[in-house]
């Protein structure tokens, strides 16, 4: 159905509008392509799916705001369990939030909501170098270029200035003996050589040195370059930029096989291969992915190219922006559409993805020296993706799932909570790995540099839009990846909601607890970091960490591995520290938690030999790496949980295998730690007490025991991002038609989620948050009965 307003404009608007109105009727505004047999809206409908219960649905009038619901008498009808949690959706919830959940997250319905599209133009289109933002009519360019057009190309040089003794300069990631692509500060065999476009990645370029010992290593020398060899056309001598790859792989000619092939969207042992290069959403098939950066295709932006404009065809328009209603009206001065309005049902709670400049995001992604830094899959030489096992890339999966989710809202003034993507999984792992990203104005700090970026993305979002003043911050949320979370947050933002993987509330270790000196945050002054905590439980939220889709232990369901089968008390298997052959030197690394628990209870010898001071062979706490590391979790009752440089991915580990999580690490919050009742699926034991660990375990009985092990089963889907996976499953599957194991394996998974735990999350934190009280002019359609709501009385 058309609203039109009355027109004042130029035939050749009347046409563009005509043309909008006969492509609309040809495809009636509701007409969804053909479902495909892998459909991820589908499949999470059925995640998600809700049973209602009766209640009214008239919205109050009454304007005094209250805290708690009135008339909904949720103790009685959502009594607690064992340990005074109220299960919802197979979880064990804290009682009052699984009792709002309960009756109220499962009433919720559908709200009209007007989505307007944004018709703004850019200056010269941004000159082919950028993607132009239609709301703001700003350019966001790629890679080496800036200016508002794009038009002035930046000059990123792979080296820092030379010296005598050092003519390429200081070591860094970076450093080029050949040619410098100075877009990109990425090093290539250059024009001149038959393999131009062939990386010459760090230590490639650079000659070597013999070991000084017998069995040592060769060293890299940085200051001479091996120029002669790797240009070589001789095949008896070890080339690389003229080395043809199947006369290497037949052995005919030799190369320097330090030389591989580093950078993103290229594959094979001489890069000779282009591949997909990992984009945020690859593009939304709205885009070319060009090494990380979205380049997308005409009328269509934002970082996954998922936003369309007025000029975009409606029936490619993005799943959660359908099925609409259009409203179209003109622009009274010059006649052109500036604007499309599109009122579309949505349940609540709504986000606003903000559409940050690219240094925030997608220019981190394109700079990449290591195509596997920050993300959580590549693709090979067929396309098809390869999961990684980056602990951060759960932060690019949550980001994708905000953006394809039904929950996105253009619309500010209707949003919710306000997500601000700066993906400091990539600043870090990029930190000084280039000029352009050099610590030298932060003490050599990567958590200093990190603090910056985010900010200059506060500053950015308080000039160019209205939101943040709504609530002071309040209702925005910043992702912090690193491993001790949002310890370095800049004070400006923390207000704000923070998503973390370390929920240190520093009541005991109220410092910083890496033993890596380049993210210790201690040394960052106050007027930058504020005196603010890591993490605060009444406004935070602790995500599991990212693991990569395994098909063999979900083929296996080790997960319901019975307790009869269960042989080992407790398991722990890491690095114990300097008292262990390879174990990291740093006596704080852990906060020296691993190495009391391997003093007590070590099952391998020590460097002197000896076994813990408690050994016991139904308990094992060891740092040799295991063959069968899943299958050791399956057989165990309880698993370790304990730190490394912040957070580790132990309490994942346990869960994802059916153990019973033994958190111990005093002050510091795991996952929903403060929203899930943890006692009725895991034991906390003091830090203090360690030593009596085992004679703890051993005391609990069975009836508790399986109590735990039932709960766990229950809530392990919660530490998988199922989500981002069944998105590029459909992508593979649109893209290639291609159907891999490991989608099969997650499309007969059907529980909640990490994405969807996160959104049950949010919406109770919508409607009881003190803090919305002071929103109480901001009067919305929420589409829950009254009793449900902070509410207007």
């Amino acid at each position: 159905m058309f609203s039109v307003q009355k027109w004042k404009c130029s035939w050749s608007m009347v046409a563009t509008v005509a043309s909008i109105i006969v492509l609309v009727s040809v495809v009636h505004l509701f007409l969804f392509p053909v479902v495909p047999s892998l459909d991820y809206f589908s499949a999470r409908q059925v995640q998600y799916k809700c049973v209602p219960i009766n209640s009214s649905l008239e919205q109050s009038t009454d304007p005094v705001w209250e805290n708690k619901p009135q008339g909904l008498n949720l103790d009685h009808r959502f009594p607690t369990d064992l340990h005074n949690g109220v299960v919802y959706r197979n979880a064990p919830w804290k009682a009052e939030i699984g009792r709002w959940l309960s009756g109220c997250d499962a009433t919720a319905t559908e709200v009209n909501i007007v989505e307007t599209l944004g018709g703004r133009r850019c200056k010269s289109d941004c000159g082919g170098q950028g993607v132009c933002n239609h709301e703001l009519g700003q350019c966001r360019c790629f890679h080496g270029f800036s200016g508002e057009a794009c038009s002035e190309r930046l000059n990123l040089s792979c080296n820092y200035p030379g010296t005598p003794e050092l003519p390429y300069g200081r070591w860094v990631v970076s450093i080029c003996s050949a040619h410098c692509d100075t877009t990109r500060a990425m090093c290539f065999c250059g024009e001149g050589s038959k393999y131009p476009n062939r990386p010459v990645a760090e230590a490639c370029g650079f000659q070597m040195n013999l070991p000084s010992e017998p069995e040592g290593a060769k060293l890299t020398d940085w200051a001479k370059a091996d120029l002669d060899n790797i240009f070589t056309t001789n095949g008896s001598k070890p080339g690389w930029c003229n080395v043809d790859p199947a006369a290497a792989y037949d052995s005919k000619v030799l190369f320097k096989e330090i030389c591989d092939c580093k950078y993103d969207g290229l594959w094979g042992r001489f890069c000779e291969v282009p591949v997909e290069s990992v984009c945020i959403n690859q593009c939304s098939g709205n885009g070319h992915c060009r090494g990380g950066f979205c380049q997308c295709y005409n009328g269509w932006y934002g970082t996954d190219c998922s936003i369309p404009s007025v000029v975009s065809p409606i029936g490619e328009w993005p799943k959660w922006l359908k099925p609409a209603h259009l409203d179209i009206p003109s622009n009274e001065v010059t006649g052109r559409l500036v604007n499309l309005n599109a009122a579309v049902e949505k349940k609540r709670p709504l986000i606003y993805v903000y559409d940050l400049p690219p240094e925030f995001n997608s220019l981190l992604l394109e700079g990449r020296h290591f195509k596997f830094e920050c993300v959580n899959r590549i693709y090979d030489e067929r396309n098809a993706t390869l999961w990684t096992e980056q602990l951060y890339g759960s932060q690019m999966a949550m980001y994708e799932s905000i953006l394809a989710s039904p929950h996105r809202t253009l619309n500010g003034e209707e949003a919710d909570f306000f997500f601000v993507p700066v993906l400091d999984a990539c600043i870090i792992t990029r930190a000084d790995d280039a000029p352009h990203l050099s610590l030298e104005n932060h003490t050599g700090l990567r958590s200093s540099l990190t603090l910056e970026f985010y900010k200059k993305a506060y500053e950015h979002i308080i000039e160019k839009y209205p939101y943040w003043n709504h609530s002071a911050g309040k209702d925005h949320i910043w992702s912090f990846s690193w491993d001790e979370g949002a310890c370095y947050a800049p004070k400006e933002i923390w207000n704000s909601m923070t998503l973390v993987h370390w929920g240190n509330t520093n009541s005991k270790h109220n410092h910083s607890t890496t033993a890596y000196w380049a993210d210790n945050w201690d040394k960052i002054p106050s007027d930058r970091r504020g005196n603010h905590s890591c993490f605060d439980p009444a406004k935070d939220l602790v995500l599991p960490a990212w693991k990569r889709p395994d098909v063999t232990s979900l083929s296996a369901t080790l997960w319901s591995r019975p307790r009869e089968n269960r042989k080992t008390l407790f398991y722990f298997n890491g690095n114990l520290g300097p008292a262990y052959t390879s174990g990291r030197p740093e006596a704080t690394y852990s906060m020296g938690i691993r190495q009391k628990l391997a003093d007590e209870f070590g099952s391998t010898p020590n460097k002197e030999g000896k076994l813990g001071k408690q050994y016991a062979e139904d308990v094992v706490v060891t740092p040799l790496r295991s063959e069968n590391y899943h299958e050791d979790i399956a057989n165990s009752t309880f698993c370790g949980v304990l730190p490394g440089d912040g957070w580790s991915g132990r309490i994942e580990d346990s869960i994802l295998q059916g153990c019973i999580p033994v958190v111990i690490q005093d002050g510091i919050f795991l996952p929903y730690e403060n929203m899930l009742n943890y006692e009725s699926f895991a034991v906390r034991i003091l830090e203090d007490e360690i030593p009596n660990l085992i004679k703890i375990l051993r005391n609990i009985n069975e009836t508790e025991i399986e109590f735990k092990l039932t709960n766990v089963q229950k809530i392990w889907q919660r530490f998988l991002y199922r989500d981002s996976i069944l998105l590029e499953a459909e992508r593979q599957q649109t893209g290639f038609n291609r159907v891999e194991d490991w989608a099969v394996e997650f499309l007969q998974q059907s529980d909640d989620d990490v994405f969807t735990t996160f959104l049950q999350v949010l919406h109770y934190k919508l409607h009881n948050d003190p803090w919305r009280l002071e929103l109480a002019h901001l009067k919305k359609d929420y589409g829950l009965p009254p009793e449900c709501l902070i509410r207007i009385k």
